[in-house]
């Protein structure tokens, strides 16, 4: 049972932790002169290591998932 909270734990931390690694690969991506693509309100952006961004094109907004659903993508 201890080892089932312990997981349980440390799943809780997924979301911090993929924010934490998507934000330190973004900066590190920038530092070394790529580029990132990236989302921001439904619209798709090519971001330039010298802060300047580039509209690519408009994409659907998000789908909210509730937890334990299914969602087919086509």
């Amino acid at each position: 049972m201890q080892r089932e909270k312990e997981i349980e734990a440390l799943e809780r931390r997924f979301p911090e932790l993929a924010v934490t690694a998507f934000t330190q690969a973004r900066a590190r991506a920038l530092a070394i002169g790529l580029t990132v693509v990236e989302t921001q309100d439904a619209m798709l952006y090519e971001v330039f290591p010298d802060g300047t961004r580039k509209a690519i094109k408009p994409i659907e907004p998000p789908t909210l998932v509730v937890k334990g659903s299914r969602h087919i993508l086509r």
